[in-house]
């Protein structure tokens, strides 16, 4: 899944690369960097994605930065997409967080945030 979402990125003009400073994906484009957490089979979708944005979290810079953004990627099932979507967007738009979803097939759609 982080391959399938790795290549859309790079597709979408992103350098990519991955496990990067504890970070499951780190992308840059014209002068703006995006990290990526993606999970994938989760066993309790909930406390993983709280888990998840967590470790986002703990990425951002003390210091607002407009050019750092922040995404989670699920899979696209039911039970990991609700959990997904708990996330206010007011919530998102603060943390400057944009949640996606990857199907089985690799293809990738947005569901929450700014993008």
């Amino acid at each position: 899944m982080a391959r399938d979402f790795a290549g859309w990125l790079s597709s979408q003009g992103w350098v990519v690369r991955t496990e990067v400073d504890f970070v499951d994906i780190v992308a840059e484009k014209d002068g703006r960097r995006l990290y990526v957490e993606v999970k994938g089979a989760m066993t309790e979708p909930g406390l993983d994605v709280d888990t998840a944005i967590g470790q986002l979290v703990r990425r951002m810079p003390s210091e607002p930065d407009q050019a750092v953004s922040f995404a989670l990627v699920v899979r696209d099932e039911p039970w990991s997409v609700e959990a997904a979507v708990r996330a206010p967007q007011r919530v998102l738009d603060l943390l400057g967080m944009v949640l996606y979803a990857v199907d089985e097939d690799g293809g990738v759609r947005q569901l929450l945030g700014r993008g």
